[in-house]
């Protein structure tokens, strides 16, 4: 399996991520992709902190989580921009490739709600009022990554 597990400031291409994770994977008839963005209702911008090395070892770990429940995944590719960001910047990527759709969807969703939860990225929002706060996991997120435990 190809893994590629980035975490940086620079902005991604999720054509060129695809067609990397395309080329990786020779015999996937699925590829998922997913990303997220910065929320534009209320907010100025988002400021997200890591720990370097901690972080990506954490993210690679939840991938291969995934992959030892989806066999079939070929290629993961997880992007995930830390520093300030405005509202419609891109956070995160994730892709997924895999034999068959299912394997795909399901493990491209399971490494986003752990990566929700588990990964350690602090993330603060400035609203548009000028205040300031630290961004909690949400009860949602943790049902969410919850729903994979079974």
């Amino acid at each position: 399996m190809t893994v590629k597990v980035e975490v940086r400031t620079e902005d991604f291409s999720a054509e060129k991520e695809s067609e990397a994770v395309k080329a990786a994977s020779p015999g996937a008839g699925a590829l998922v992709s997913f990303i997220g963005i910065v929320r534009g209702a209320g907010i100025r911008s988002m400021e997200l902190e890591h720990y370097p090395a901690m972080t990506e070892n954490a993210v690679r770990g939840i991938v291969h989580d995934a992959r030892s429940r989806w066999p079939a995944i070929e290629a993961v590719t997880v992007i995930h921009r830390v520093g300030k960001l405005l509202p419609g910047d891109n956070i995160v990527l994730v892709i997924v490739s895999a034999a068959h759709r299912r394997e795909a969807f399901e493990a491209a969703e399971f490494i986003m709600d752990w990566l929700k939860t588990e990964a350690p990225f602090w993330k603060k929002e400035t609203l548009t009022d000028g205040t300031a706060r630290w961004v909690d996991a949400r009860e949602s997120d943790d049902a969410a990554r919850d729903r994979w435990k079974k």
